[in-house]
Formats: structure tokens, C-alpha cells, sequence
């Protein structure tokens, strides 16, 4: 290699794009390297369903030929990255996990794989995703199971689970993912690495939840985010430098000046008021889960310099509001004309939920309990500058089932596991998950930071200072640890 032994699968974005920018990797040299790792892992963890190998190695070349020129490639910098696969990009097939899209090819890049393919980045494929992300789980009706890394036997969480997997394995340093009720921090905290939900807004959606020719596959327009999958939170924010502003195809995206993404991790966050909250109110947890998120709000007290206190903003249990959302914002209509065709192959609690006659009144009882929630939530970070849980109520569990059946010995509904990460899809407010240990099993647990509306920037210091005091990157699945040789590190150098 240009830079000597150094495993370019095993770097930081940033530190990857600095090595490329500096001649010391190629972009070639990295994107050979993650299509290896690809080669050698994802027969097991089934994290990718198209991988544009070719496509990858040319636009490597284009990149390294570029800075042959003394040309600005752009701060992804011939860096590897994987698209979730309901993200569309153009001729490259989006199956979005349902036998309906099987053999759908986009006419168009999401404004998001634009703006990532201008900055430089190397698109390896498509990772795997729930149907049509209507699952929290790992699991669809057209593709192998995502697999969690750090057993096979688990859910990697979804529905951005094979964008998780590949960036927590160093198939891919960089992966995007949506959240329209958590799908990028809850395979996030699964899998051990960070996720992080910006404000919504922030980050443009098109054609995804904006284009009314497609089903399914564009829906969720009020809920829906899409963000960066990272193994640190530099690379959070550079890939936010790149996503983030407005679009004339997203009437709802927003300005963003007020934010310097790159240097938004910096300057720290002690003195700020940090709630924590074990149950959100009425959540059921895991003990172990508890635990260990109460060991990570301390570190936010003993190491960081916050004022922690314990506190609930009181919220009722959002699954049933969130659910009829999602179903007040899809296509049933041109949905249900898919179930009838595709049903016996499609997802069973998809097929029934499209299938239910939905009222008037469930749809607008879900508009108000929202209001309701998210003035709760105003009214609640109102006086603090931080709101920490459990990202998830529970550690992975068994692969193929939607959640646990009991959580602390109660009997739950199958979303149950979810509580605490949807509400913020409601809210549209900033939340990330970051590494906050590791069960008795060996199972990753998620931190949830969430900030106020548009406080991306403290969500991100937060992230940052948590980091530093309790870092995580050097946590591998699969003994991938072992393999890092003679690493200098630069982390954090701007690209």
C-alpha cells in the first residue's frame, strides 16, 4: 500500500480521506480493501444485497486520477460508503427488501447519494434493509437475514441493519441510512457503533418520502430522516457537512448556517443540564440495559462535567401513534393494489396492517396525541440542554421475530423494544446513538443523546465528549481489532 501497513478497512472516514488527500492511500487502495473485507465477511452477515464492485473501482480511479491533477476530489475524498437500500440511486436496482421493487431500478439518485457522490465518496452497493422499512428488525421477504456481528444468532436491528453491519465491520467506513421511527440508531446500538438523527429538515429527502410514483418506498413524509452510520462521530460530522441544506424537492428542508458541522463535535459540553431518563415514563427495560445506560449517564456527571439528574418527560407509550402515522402517510390505496399482488410474499404484519380498515379518527387522533407529545417535549427540554436513555429497551435479540415477547418478566407487544426512539421521529428532534457498553453476553447497548429542536450541534459536542471520556472505536467484532498494524493515528484531521 501507498501508506504502508495500514488496514484502510480499519480507519476512521476522516483519517482515510486525510491519508488519500496526502497520497499516503489511494482511493483505490481503499476501495479494493473494503471490497475484500466485503468478500470475506458478508457471506456470513448478509449486510449487502448489491455490491457495484466495478462501478466502485472506476470511480476509485476517477478520484486518485483527480488528485494525480492537483484537483479537490471533495471531503469524502475517494472514501468507500454503502447506501441503505430504500435510498435510490440511479441504475443501480433499490429493492427496499419487498418482492414489489424486486426488480425496480431508480431513474434518479436520492438528493443525498448526489450530494455524497460530489463530495468525492466511492458507492460500493446497496446494503440490506427491513420491507420497505416497516420493521425495527433485521429480517425481509427477498434477501437473506442481516446478521449481527456480534452473534450471528441476533438481530443487527433495523431497518437500516445492513448499513450498520457494514460500517461496524469495515465493510464500508461510511454508510447512510433513513429513521422514520429509529432505523438508524437502532441498528446503531446493536451493532456498536454510532448513529446519528439530525433535526428534521436538515437533511433533504427526495424521491424518498417526496415522490408520489412509487408505493411504499416513498412514504413516511413527516417522520422520515436520513443520516450517517459511523464508527466515530468525526465522521458523523463530515458526513453531515456533506448532507445537510436545503432542496427545492424537500418543501420541509431547511437552511443550515447556523451550524459548522466539521467543528460541531468540538469545545466539550461541561456545565450543561443533562436529564436522564431510565423509562421515558413507562418504557419497560431490560435490567442490564439499565444498568449499563445509568453507568453511561454517569460519565456524563464524574468524567464530562454536567449536571445530571434523574427525570421522565412523562411520555405515554407512542407505538400506537407512530403506527397509525406511518400508515396516515402511505399509499394504501396503491399499497393494498401491491398486497393483493404480492402478498403471500410480502411481510404478514405489513400485509394485515395494510389490510385493517384505518378510520378518520384513528388518523386524526395520531395528528393530535402528536401535538400533544411534542409540546410535552418542548416544555420538558425547556430547562435542560441534554435528554439521555436507553436507545433500545433490550440487547439484540433471536433473528426473524419483530421483538421480544417479555421485557423484565412483563409481557409485551412486539414494538415495545422500540419506546424510546420513535417519540424523537415525532418530535423531529436531534438524537444519536452512541456506544455505551456491553452486556454479560457480549451484546453492544446504545446511549440515546437527544437535543433540543435544531441543537444538532450540542447533540454532536455531546456525542464527542462522551466519546472521548468512554471511547468505543476500538471495539471490533469478529477479532477485526487484531488486525490493526502500526496505526498512527490522525483521526479527526480535517479532510
Amino acid at each position: 500500500m501507498a501508506g504502508g501497513t495500514v488496514d484502510p478497512t480499519l480507519l476512521p472516514a476522516t483519517e482515510l480521506a486525510h491519508r488519500i488527500r496526502t497520497g499516503r492511500t489511494t482511493a483505490s487502495e481503499a476501495t479494493d480493501a473494503a471490497l475484500q473485507r466485503i468478500s470475506e465477511l458478508d457471506g456470513d452477515l448478509h449486510a449487502f444485497v448489491e455490491v457495484t464492485a466495478d462501478a466502485a473501482r472506476a470511480r476509485a480511479a476517477e478520484v486518485d486520477a483527480a488528485l494525480a491533477r492537483g484537483e479537490d476530489p471533495g471531503p469524502l475524498a475517494g472514501v468507500p460508503l454503502a447506501v441503505k437500500d430504500l435510498i435510490a440511486t440511479a441504475g443501480i436496482p433499490t429493492r427496499s427488501g419487498s418482492p414489489a421493487y424486486e426488480h425496480f431500478v431508480p431513474d434518479e439518485d436520492d438528493v443525498v447519494v448526489e450530494r455524497v457522490r460530489a463530495a468525492g465518496a466511492v458507492v460500493l452497493g446497496k446494503t440490506n434493509v427491513t420491507e420497505l422499512g416497516y420493521s425495527g428488525a433485521s429480517h425481509n421477504p427477498i434477501s437473506e437475514t442481516t446478521r449481527n456481528p456480534w452473534n450471528l444468532a441476533m438481530t443487527s436491528g433495523g431497518s437500516s441493519a445492513g448499513s450498520a453491519v457494514a460500517v461496524a465491520t469495515g465493510m464500508a467506513p461510511l454508510a447512510l441510512g433513513s429513521d422514520g421511527g429509529g432505523s438508524v440508531r437502532i441498528p446503531a446500538a446493536h451493532c456498536g457503533i454510532y448513529g446519528f438523527k439530525a433535526s428534521m429538515g436538515r437533511v433533504p429527502l427526495y424521491p424518498g418520502a417526496r415522490d408520489e410514483r412509487y408505493p411504499g418506498f416513498s412514504s413516511w413524509e413527516a417522520l422520515e430522516h436520513i443520516g450517517p452510520l459511523t464508527r466515530t462521530v468525526a465522521d458523523a460530522a463530515l458526513m453531515m457537512s456533506v448532507l445537510a441544506g436545503p432542496d427545492p424537492r424537500d418543501r420541509h428542508s431547511i437552511p443550515c448556517d447556523d451550524v459548522d458541522w466539521l467543528a460541531a463535535p468540538r469545545g466539550g459540553v461541561a456545565g450543561l443540564r443533562v436529564a436522564f431518563s431510565a423509562e421515558f415514563g413507562g418504557v419497560p427495560v431490560d435490567p442490564e440495559v439499565r444498568a449499563i445506560a445509568e453507568r453511561a449517564a454517569g460519565v456524563f456527571a464524574d468524567r464530562i462535567g454536567c449536571s445530571v439528574e434523574e427525570r421522565d418527560p412523562g411520555l405515554q407509550d407512542a407505538a400506537r401513534t407512530h403506527w397509525a402515522l406511518v400508515m396516515n402517510e402511505t399509499d394504501l390505496r396503491g399499497m393494498r393494489r401491491m398486497a393483493d399482488e404480492f402478498g403471500d410474499r410480502m411481510s404478514p404484519h405489513l400485509v394485515e396492517a395494510l389490510r385493517r380498515d384505518w378510520t378518520a379518527e384513528e388518523f386524526t387522533d395520531a395528528v393530535v396525541a402528536r401535538k400533544r407529545l411534542v409540546n410535552r417535549m418542548w416544555r420538558f427540554m425547556a430547562d435542560v440542554d441534554l435528554l439521555l436513555t436507553p436507545t433500545l429497551a433490550v440487547p439484540a435479540f433471536p433473528v426473524d421475530v419483530q421483538g421480544p415477547e417479555r421485557i423484565d418478566g412483563r409481557m409485551v407487544p412486539a414494538s415495545a423494544w422500540l419506546g424510546f426512539v420513535s417519540p424523537l421521529n415525532l418530535t423531529g428532534q436531534p438524537a444519536a446513538s452512541v456506544p455505551a457498553g456491553f452486556t454479560a453476553a457480549g451484546l453492544p447497548v446504545g446511549l440515546q443523546i437527544v437535543g433540543r429542536h435544531l441543537a444538532d450541534a450540542t447533540v454532536l459536542r455531546a456525542s464527542a465528549a462522551y466519546e472521548e471520556a468512554a471511547p468505543w472505536a476500538q471495539d471490533w467484532p469478529l477479532g477485526l481489532a487484531d488486525r490493526v498494524l502500526d496505526v498512527t493515528s490522525t483521526a479527526g484531521v480535517p479532510a
